[in-house]
């Protein structure tokens, strides 16, 4: 925790495809510095030069870690390294954001999670879980508006961007694990399998299924997939009373839906066969509600959550508990696909 009003001084570990988004927000913070990024990259080092004359870029790790003045670091680096360019960070004495995944199983999560009794943050980049309409459902969720929740399914799909590092599942599903997460309040899940093939790379799958059951009667289907003829961003979330569509990429993102079957007699009452148009359902298709979301930049809550923490000592939202979570359910993903082979 930080007492004092000064600027909280940050370096930044990788500017490839996602860091520029985070270093422009981080940027942008009143109460925050950039010093450095560290990139080994010489072309993406002229690229910070050129686009953030304010911030040092360098090659060397030790530059950052030997340097005092430096309070946090942002990991934007392929996964594989993230825990260990984390722990690194850690040792120093440097609070961590690290971009999805936190790290690649629960055991290293668990390593860095150590870290935090000595008062560093460690902290997720699931950034949808700093979304507006990401929030705006799940307070629908906590306050009844849909019922018992029973079913949720995600489409997260593209034409590419194809990695080789990670497979579909670990590139898009970490973002939906933690979306359904959050809405579940960190439930435990009583089951989960995947199904998926590789097409372009062998042993890398390019389209995955992963099927997850909790105990509370809820089920939820992630469909992750490089290999789309569209871009999908889309989540319905069915429950007893309405049900959402959740569409990111649509400009309207919330749709409400009053719909939904009930059940009009009981498990034991005998249907009249004579009347067969009487059955024990009755279908409800109400109004469909598109409500107003005030939209601010997911990274931009994310990056002042980050800086609130570390200048607050508050555990972040997505720390190691909600990152861990999303880790475990990816991870018995991987051992059920190892049982299965």
């Amino acid at each position: 925790m930080r007492t004092n009003k000064l600027p909280i001084t940050l370096a930044q570990f990788g500017c490839g495809y996602w860091g520029p988004n985070l270093l422009r927000n981080f940027s942008a913070l009143p109460d925050c510095r950039v010093k450095y990024v560290v990139d080994p990259s010489e072309e993406r080092r002229r690229y910070v030069a050129h686009a953030f004359p304010g911030v040092t870029p360098v090659e060397c790790l030790e530059t950052v870690l030997d340097d005092p003045e430096i309070d946090a670091v942002v990991v934007a680096t392929p996964a594989r390294s993230h825990f260990r360019l984390a722990t690194r960070a850690l040792e120093s004495g440097k609070s961590v954001l690290v971009e999805k995944p936190l790290a690649t199983t629960t055991a290293e999560i668990d390593a860095l999670a150590r870290f935090e009794s000595s008062g560093l943050v460690v902290m997720a980049g699931h950034t949808f879980v700093y979304n507006s309409a990401v929030r705006y459902v799940k307070n629908l969720i906590d306050i009844g508006e849909l019922g018992d929740i029973r079913v949720i399914y995600s489409q997260r799909l593209n034409l590419g961007r194809i990695r080789s590092d990670v497979d579909a599942l670990w590139n898009f599903a970490p973002h939906d694990v933690s979306i359904i997460q959050y809405w579940l309040d960190g439930a435990a899940p009583s089951r989960v399998s995947r199904h998926g093939m590789a097409f372009v790379q062998d042993g890398i799958e390019d389209v995955v299924f992963l099927n997850i059951a909790y105990p509370n009667k809820v089920i939820a289907n992630v469909h992750v997939s490089w290999l789309s003829p569209q871009k999908v961003r889309r989540i319905t979330v069915v429950g007893s009373k309405k049900m959402i569509v959740y569409d990111d990429l649509a400009e309207e993102k919330i749709a409400i839906f009053d719909k939904g079957i009930d059940r009009t007699a009981t498990l034991g009452e005998r249907m009249d066969f004579d009347q067969p148009e009487r059955t024990p359902f009755s279908y409800r298709s109400g109004a469909i509600v598109l409500p107003r979301i005030d939209f601010i930049e997911p990274l931009r809550v994310q990056a002042q959550h980050f800086i609130e923490c570390i200048r607050t000592g508050q555990a972040p939202l997505t720390g190691t508990a909600h990152a861990r979570g999303v880790v475990e359910i990816l991870e018995t993903a991987e051992r059920s696909l190892e049982m299965t082979a």
